[in-house]
């Protein structure tokens, strides 16, 4: 069972994440076993070429990596991340899917997969997460 009770319980924590929230990215489902986000591309998401900028699919996956490893174990901060871009993404929504590779006793690996809406895959997230001194998340404060 993961530190979150429930999806509500996980969007209302990370609603704190001002940068990704203001960024439109979106908590559509958790488990324990994979975080799916997502988030419209907009205006904002453009680079100069007109092309989507790779900070905002970092930071897409970035989120769903930290929203899966703080429910597995709260605190867990980036350790190492590394990113592969592969295609421009088509349309106007994106996609990531996030699952642990490894779940140690001091450290984590996860892989997030971020997908365009025809299942193109548009990048590959790889983050090593350091597990922090363990507490509750602050909603759970007695």
């Amino acid at each position: 069972m993961g530190v979150f009770s429930s999806l509500e319980e996980a969007r209302e924590y990370f609603q704190q994440d001002r940068f990704a929230s203001g960024s439109g990215v979106e908590l559509e489902t958790l488990s324990d076993t994979e975080c799916v986000c997502s988030m419209e591309i907009g205006e904002m998401h453009q680079n100069a070429m007109g092309g989507v900028m790779g900070g905002a699919l970092f930071t897409l996956a970035d989120f769903a990596f930290a929203v899966s490893s703080n429910h597995a174990h709260f605190p867990t901060v980036a350790q190492n991340v590394d990113i592969h871009f592969f295609n421009a993404p088509k349309g106007k929504r994106l996609t990531a899917v996030s699952s642990c590779l490894k779940n140690g006793k001091t450290t984590c690996v996860y892989q997030v997969v971020v997908e365009d809406e025809s299942l193109q895959k548009v990048a590959l997230f790889l983050a090593t997460g350091f597990k922090l001194t363990q507490k509750q998340p602050p909603s759970r404060k007695a």
